[in-house]
């Protein structure tokens, strides 16, 4: 079912760093300053901004929402499934528009949302719309089937809309 594309960079695998948790840790955030730090990508000419706060440990929040999971700031765990896809959401927030990525825009907690969602990959990147500008906001794997029909659901109602961005 996947959906191979040359543009897609490999995982990142802990195993590949020792299962040395702070070497890796390191690497992590060297390929995320790299992505979103050094030079920022563009979404239908919006510069991608980072949520930078709270800064934890040296590190912006949207890093931490990338490599992590949990309900609140506080209590978020690292996953190491969303560890290994950290180099990911620049490509697709670059490929957008190409197939296999579906985009949609929803509203989420009274914000646009946008969607980009690597279906046979089961990824889905979120960014929160801002006036002049797109932050990244989250990006992670759905593997549940329910919210598999839901962003199903979204993206057709989305595209009979055909709204603008």
């Amino acid at each position: 079912m996947t959906e191979k594309v040359e543009w897609l960079p490999p995982l990142v695998l802990f195993e590949n760093y020792g299962g040395e948790w702070d070497r890796y840790l390191n690497a992590l955030y060297k390929f995320f300053k790299q992505d979103f730090i050094d030079s920022a990508p563009t979404l239908e000419g919006m510069k991608v901004a980072l949520k930078h706060h709270p800064i934890e440990k040296g590190k912006e929040a949207t890093f931490w929402h990338l490599i992590s999971e949990g309900r609140s700031e506080e209590d978020r765990l690292p996953d190491l499934r969303r560890c290994e896809r950290v180099r990911w959401p620049r490509p697709i927030i670059e490929h957008y528009d190409q197939l296999p990525i579906k985009f949609w825009v929803n509203e989420r907690k009274g914000e646009k949302r946008i969607c980009l969602w690597f279906e046979s990959e089961e990824y889905l990147v979120v960014l929160a719309r801002r006036r002049n500008y797109v932050i990244l906001w989250t990006a992670y794997l759905v593997t549940k089937a329910h919210t598999k029909m839901k962003l199903k659901k979204e993206h057709e109602a989305y595209k009979k809309l055909k709204p603008s961005f």
